[in-house]
């Protein structure tokens, strides 16, 4: 039987970022059906800017998150830096063909860090992420005015006489008339955008943690756990570790 070690694998700057992320993105997700059903749940127009507020609050939360995770790419521990974390280089099919051939087998691999199946994953959560992070922020402007582009977007609608600084969501007295419906079919594809990646990214999140359920049964390790600890631990030598990456190549 194969010693069972204990490593080292995320560092706190990546289990801050997953635990704000997944609180974020569970409540924008909940604030946005909300959004969406307002109609039918007979939430008035008070109501409505109230629950954009509060989603948008919260998006700001997750985009500069988001900008966290990018740049800590850059700094991190060796398992937190893009170049462990983007799907492709030198060698990284063939890793993928072993890896798909070994899961099915009675002998999976191991990896301290994400396995090649997990990079493809985190990249798309990452891009839909990033694209769900940059509409939010376009919609807040055109919805509330909000930053970062809403101080653009009031002087553009303002009605004349009308102080952009001074322009509230939902008064339609107080915009131009032509302005607004150009601003809006500006926003309309942003919001199609933003409402489709979500979608998407739902999808997405639900097939990750299958994925990281299924992965910790198949091979062990606390993948789970090591998101609070830090820590991984072992039977064998994992894939992804120097004297490993050695034997693989001999």
């Amino acid at each position: 039987m194969s010693e069972l070690k204990c490593y080292g694998v995320w560092d706190a700057g990546i289990r801050w970022f997953h635990w704000i992320n997944v609180l974020c993105v569970t409540a924008l997700a909940v604030v946005g059906l909300v959004i969406l059903n307002a109609g039918d749940l007979g939430v008035h127009n008070a109501g409505k800017v109230m629950l954009k507020t509060v989603h948008a609050w919260i998006g700001y939360v997750f985009a500069l998150n988001l900008l966290w995770r990018i740049v800590w790419g850059f700094w991190g521990n060796r398992h937190a830096r893009w170049r462990s974390i983007l799907p492709g280089g030198r060698g990284y099919f063939q890793a993928l063909r072993r890896y798909t051939a070994a899961f099915f087998s009675s002998q999976p691999e191991q990896y301290l860090g994400h396995n090649p199946i997990g990079r493809l994953s985190v990249i798309a959560m990452l891009l839909l992420m990033a694209t769900q992070a940059v509409t939010g922020l376009v919609l807040a402007g055109t919805d509330l005015f909000q930053p970062p582009i809403g101080h653009w977007i009031a002087q553009w609608v303002a009605a004349p006489g009308v102080a952009p600084d001074s322009l509230a969501p939902y008064a339609p007295e107080m915009y131009g008339a032509s302005a607004y419906e150009a601003m809006r079919a500006y926003r309309k594809p942003v919001a199609v955008v933003h409402l489709y990646t979500f979608y998407i990214l739902a999808v997405i999140v639900i097939l990750h943690v299958a994925a990281v359920i299924v992965t910790e049964l198949r091979e062990g390790g606390g993948i789970i756990s090591a998101m609070f600890t830090g820590r991984k631990v072992i039977s064998g030598c994992p894939v992804d570790e120097e004297p490993c990456k050695s034997d693989i190549s001999s």
